[in-house]
């Protein structure tokens, strides 16, 4: 595996939630997506939150990143950034800054 290549668990993990939007919208013809996906990404936001609470360790290396609410939350919204822009899905020909030729 490469040094910039995500770990095995982190692909598990997203493959995983994105069968489980799936199944949930199969579900049921009336399901609004939106809620669902809402739903889910809330459900990561809490979880991803609560893996990155400091330690308590006064000399822990990896705390002074995630020793506030308010750093967590840019840590947060920087990784989801990425995450986004590196989706098949970020840009569609239907978005309203899409160029044509």
């Amino acid at each position: 595996m490469e040094l910039d290549e995500p770990p095995l668990e982190f692909d598990d993990a997203a493959e995983r939630m994105i069968e489980l939007g799936n199944r949930l919208i199969d579900a049921d013809d009336e399901t609004d997506r939106w809620e669902v996906a809402s739903g889910l990404l809330a459900g990561a936001v809490h979880f991803w939150l609560y893996t990155r609470q400091p330690c308590g360790e006064p000399y822990c290396e990896s705390c002074p990143d995630i020793d506030t609410a308010d750093k967590r939350v840019r840590l947060l919204i920087e990784e989801v950034r990425r995450f986004a822009q590196e989706s098949e899905y970020f840009h569609t020909p239907l978005d309203a800054d899409a160029g044509s030729a």
